[in-house]
């Protein structure tokens, strides 16, 4: 299956879906605090979602077994699909809040990382190189880019701070379906795999651990942790490769990073 090319109509609803996605994660921000639970974290998300937005979560029932929540909230040494619950959230815990949301019936797909109180200095670390990894990969993304190019920027600035990137899950391709072609790997060769085409759009979102690569997925089917119980981190943003670069779609206010990278 090759990538899906979008419509300039379907580009649209894209950023729609995207903008949405990213606000979010902006509305959620002041509640991550301590003594807070996930699923009331889960609540504030569905309701903001489905009554002010008139969107749908994408997690709720997608999958065998279906996911039960709105939102996926990994916390410490949770990878990624951690299920809310009526577990408080305490000083110096860090979450992923992973959010995906269909407008018009197209997706929008973006996680922050977001800290308790204060985080130690290995948590803050992890954080900022992770968001650092996908700062990379993004800044790559134009017409003739591999894969593989990708793949590598992500690994290499995990690995150079002696972290590991997580290789089961990945990122994907994006739009009227919540996962298509092609996977995004976050480690890889430079000029292998696929070349990226103007219209093209997908996630990439590393996952990368303090300790080593293994993971596991708890008996619920979902929620993948760290086989070492290392700390874990991930960042997730939405992309359309332009004709020139790269436009991320669920940027938000706060992150320094362009929305619109051209590379003429």
């Amino acid at each position: 299956m090759a990538a899906i090319i979008k419509t300039a109509e379907e580009i649209e609803k894209m950023r729609v879906a995207g903008k949405l996605a990213s606000d979010v994660l902006t509305m959620i921000t002041p509640y991550v605090k301590k003594g807070v639970t996930t699923d009331e974290l889960n609540t504030l998300c569905h309701d903001y979602i489905v009554n002010v937005q008139g969107a749908t979560p994408a997690p709720l029932n997608y999958g065998h077994p279906p996911f039960p929540k709105s939102i996926c909230t990994s916390v410490n040494h949770c990878i990624c699909h951690g299920i809310p619950s009526d577990k408080k959230l305490k000083d110096g815990d860090i979450v992923n809040i992973d959010v995906t949301v269909i407008k018009d019936g197209y997706h929008g797909d973006t996680s922050k990382m977001f800290v308790v109180g204060k985080p130690s200095i290995l948590a803050e670390r992890l954080i900022r190189v992770t968001q650092e990894a996908l700062y990379n990969a993004i800044k790559l993304v134009k017409p003739g880019v591999t894969l593989g190019d990708i793949g590598h920027a992500c690994q290499t600035h995990a690995e150079s701070h002696n972290y590991s990137i997580v290789r089961e899950y990945c990122g994907h391709g994006i739009g009227a379906g919540f996962h298509e072609d092609p996977q995004i790997v976050h480690y890889g060769k430079p000029g292998t795999g696929d070349e990226l085409k103007p219209g093209m759009c997908f996630t990439i979102e590393p996952m990368v651990n303090a300790g080593k690569r293994y993971s596991k997925i708890l008996p619920d089917q979902w929620t993948v942790v760290t086989k070492d119980r290392s700390l874990s981190a991930q960042w997730e943003h939405t992309l359309l490769v332009t004709e020139t670069g790269v436009e991320v779609l669920t940027l938000r206010d706060e992150e320094d990073l362009p929305r619109v990278i051209n590379h003429d």
